[in-house]
Formats: C-alpha cells, structure tokens, sequence
C-alpha cells in the first residue's frame, strides 16, 4: 500500500507544476494580474499569444496523462490505482501549493489524465466541448457542458461494479471542474461572460 500512497504523492506534484504561470513568466507576465487573474492556459493564450497558449495547454495535458501513463503502462498498476493518482495530479493543478494553493481551473489536466483512463468517455465529452465552443464561442460554457456530458458518459462506456473507481473519479473530476467554473457560471447566467477573443474574461 505504501508505494501506492507514493504514487499519488508524485502524480499530485507532477499536477502542481503550474505550466502556464511559468510560461507567462518567461514573457515577463504574471498571470494572476493579468487578463482574468487565472493561471490557465486560457488566460496565457489571452495575454501572451496563441503560441504560447498552445503549448500550457499541452504542459498542463501532459501533468494528467504523464502520472496515468506511468501507472498504467511502465508501472502496471491496476485501473483503481491509476484513476486515484490522475485524481491527485488534477488536484495538484487546482490547488498547487507553489502558488498559494491558487492553481488552474483543471479542465486541460482532467482532459490529459482521463483521456488514458477512459479514453471513450473523455472523447465523447471532448467531442461535446467542440460543439458548444464552435456554436457559442464561450471557454467556460464548453468546459462546464462538456464536464455536465462526462459523468453519464462514463456510466455508459464503462459500466458495471469493475470500473466504480474510474467512474467515482471522473464524477469527482467534473464536479471540481464546475467548482472552479463558479464564477464564470454566475457571469454566464447574467449574460457577462465574454467570448474568446471578445474581452478580458474567459
């Protein structure tokens, strides 16, 4: 049990890189002054380009996927295991303790750690973030839907009592997703959220 208890500890800091405010950083720009004070890869894209909003959202893909191919595939830990430290490295990215605990939103870590844990459901739920953004041009609107979609969509590709962590997971994914999107949800329903490249809050 204990080397488990390790590989959740190391999936949590491999999250809590925060990718985006170092990136930002290398511009010169601290994020959580800037633009919508998020350390995300949405708000680096708004401030310091496509370029770079590019690559923080592949860095903070890659804290999910890395933890989840290194238990699954080099460590061969089963899915129960697995699915707790992709849990931890979102965590990590939400509450990174270098920044005061005031980390990302998760969207992009939940989306790289899940898509290795339950790649059909993700996809669906990914496909579903496509839609909405393209129709309404709204990060946050396309994040919470597609957050909305994963929970049934898990249950429905990975049925049954032998995949009960990975669904608990991806529930608990989404539902920290929604948390963090608290805010944009209030300016949604008020009609104050703006459109990407459209205004200053994504």
């Amino acid at each position: 049990m204990l080397p488990e208890l390790w590989y959740v500890i190391v999936g949590f800091l491999i999250g809590s890189v925060p990718v985006s405010f170092l990136l930002g950083r290398l511009k010169g720009v601290d994020l959580r002054k800037e633009g919508s004070g998020n350390i995300g890869a949405t708000n680096l894209l708004r401030t310091c380009g496509k370029a770079y909003g590019i690559f923080g959202f592949f860095g903070d893909a890659c804290k999910g996927a890395l933890p989840a191919i290194i238990s699954s595939v080099i460590l061969n830990r089963g899915e129960p295991v697995t699915a707790v430290i992709v849990l931890a490295s979102v965590l990590g990215h939400v509450f990174t303790p270098w920044l005061g605990f005031k980390g990302g939103k998760g969207v992009a870590t939940a989306l790289g750690g899940l898509v290795v844990l339950a790649t059909m459901p993700v996809l669906f739920a990914f496909c579903i973030w496509l839609i909405v953004f393209a129709i309404f041009r709204y990060v946050s609107l396309a994040s919470v839907v597609a957050a909305v979609c994963l929970v049934p969509a898990v249950f429905l590709f990975l049925p049954g009592s032998s995949h009960i962590t990975v669904q608990l997971v991806c529930t608990a994914a989404a539902l920290l997703i929604l948390y963090r999107h608290k805010s944009n949800i209030k300016r949604l329903l008020t009609r104050e959220e703006n459109k990407l490249n459209s205004g200053e809050r994504i």
